[in-house]
């Protein structure tokens, strides 16, 4: 009988042969992690190593691993009823946009799809023909902000701000704009949080002036800016971008697909802030990454726009998988937990405790700041404090393996924006324990001390 090791390595020359991994560099060489196990906030490989999951998976396992209950709701309802298309209906798809309805304060019409790309493309989709049936046929632009991530898909990864995302990929779909992010850790000496904050959401005013006001269809933003490095604005940036959104008719879509479902503290992140977007993309933590799924919220008013006899004047626009009942059985059960075991609150505790415990390693040589919102952090690593010249990339390399090594699997802003990729992230499950929160920060608290 093979040990675990010898099936392990037949794992790993298997996968050499046949797997091409997501965004990872081209080498027949490194030995690729095979996970074959998961429970709470961590995951065993198959020799039997175990490691916390820092970053659930990516941003997504906000309830954990291993949650019995969620597989049961996906294959009770595999076994009533596989599939149907959502140009007809189902029970859970209609049970899951009442719930998510009532979270968003009923003011708004849910269209599903499988992922936080799609949900974007639908969302870009419906501003435009939005405006055109009202009438503003040369309202097609998009601002977003440089850092910022968006999704894959050739919309989407035209919204994205990060020029190493897009780079050999272009030409783009047409008509995205950008401006430059707030990051306050890199603000102008002299200028306060609030005087930076507003002075950069006044930037998203002059694009539209520039580009002509009636062009514009819409913009685009995270509540706070995840995977281009843990930006979090200050709440007058926020407000003052829908005001500025009201003024000049344009369309505000937050994209909640990593920052929902109570990652950020709040069940969505834009909730940290006196707003109410025109469109809300959602997906990751709306299943806890169990089964795909993806949501556009859409203003009802907005959806009443379409409600016309034109020709043509209906949303033309459908996904074979979008919607998948069990995917909306599994989201209904992933919802009743994060309320149920208050997961949300849990996520504002423990990143309040996150941020004071690891205070002490803004006296470390190579850390710049250390940020976070709900269970959501970031460490940017510089190699000199005074000119914030961010860290070289084996710097921030050398980090992620010697957590690894001590068991906690953390993240980063990679593959971005060239020079700026030195930001480290956390995003552990929301579920995690005290015993599991302690190892967290004793890993990083060691690890940092070993490397100063």
């Amino acid at each position: 009988m093979a040990t675990a090791k010898e099936t392990s390595k037949t794992l790993v020359e298997k996968d050499r042969e046949n797997v091409w991994h997501h965004i990872s560099s081209y080498n027949d060489t490194k030995r690729p992690m095979v996970v074959e196990s998961g429970e709470g906030a961590w995951i065993t490989d198959h020799e039997g190593n175990r490691y916390l999951d820092g970053m659930s998976g990516l941003w997504c396992v906000n309830v954990g691993y291993g949650r019995e209950e969620l597989a049961a709701a996906a294959y009770e309802q595999m076994k009533k009823l596989a599939y149907v298309p959502m140009t007809q209906s189902h029970e859970p798809a209609i049970e899951l946009a009442e719930k998510l309805n009532s979270m968003l304060g009923d003011d708004y019409k849910i269209f599903y799809s499988n992922s936080g790309s799609d949900a974007n493309e639908v969302a870009f989709k419906l501003a435009r023909q939005y405006h055109q049936q009202n009438g503003e046929h040369s309202r097609f632009k998009f601002i977003s902000r440089y850092r910022a991530y968006h999704g894959s898909s050739m919309g989407a990864m035209a919204a994205t701000g990060q020029a190493l995302r897009k780079y050999k990929y272009e030409p783009l779909a047409p008509g995205f704009l950008h401006i430059a992010p707030p990051d306050n850790y890199r603000r102008p000496a002299g200028q306060s949080v609030e005087e930076y904050n507003l002075q950069r959401a006044q930037e998203f005013e002059e694009k539209i002036i520039w580009e002509q006001k009636e062009t514009i269809a819409g913009i685009i933003m995270e509540p706070l800016i995840t995977g281009g490095g843990i930006l979090i604005p200050h709440p007058v940036y926020v407000e003052k971008v829908q005001e500025i959104c009201n003024r000049h008719g344009v369309l505000l879509i937050i994209d909640e697909v990593i920052c929902g479902f109570g990652r950020t503290g709040k069940m969505f992140g834009h909730q940290h802030f006196n707003i109410k977007p025109d469109i809300i993309t959602m997906a990751k933590g709306l299943t806890s990454a169990y089964l795909p799924l993806s949501v556009t919220a859409i203003r009802k008013d907005i959806y009443d726009r379409f409600d016309t006899e034109k020709e043509n004047s209906h949303f033309r626009h459908v996904n074979t998988f979008g919607g998948n009942p069990s995917a909306c059985a599994v989201a209904l059960k992933n919802l009743e937990i994060l309320e149920r075991e208050n997961l949300v609150e849990r996520s504002a505790e423990l990143g309040d405790r996150l941020l004071k415990e690891l205070e002490s390693l803004k006296d470390h040589p190579y850390v710049g700041d250390i940020r976070g919102l709900g269970f959501l952090l970031g460490i940017e690593m510089v190699e000199n404090k005074e000119t914030k010249e961010p860290a070289s990339n084996e710097r921030i390399a050398k980090i992620m393996g010697a957590c690894k090594a001590n068991g906690l699997i953390i993240g980063r802003n990679g593959d971005t924006v060239a020079g700026f990729n030195n930001i480290l992230a956390l995003s552990p499950p929301l579920s995690c324990t005290d015993e599991d929160f302690d190892f967290i920060v004793s890993v990083l608290k060691k690890v940092f001390k070993d490397h100063e």
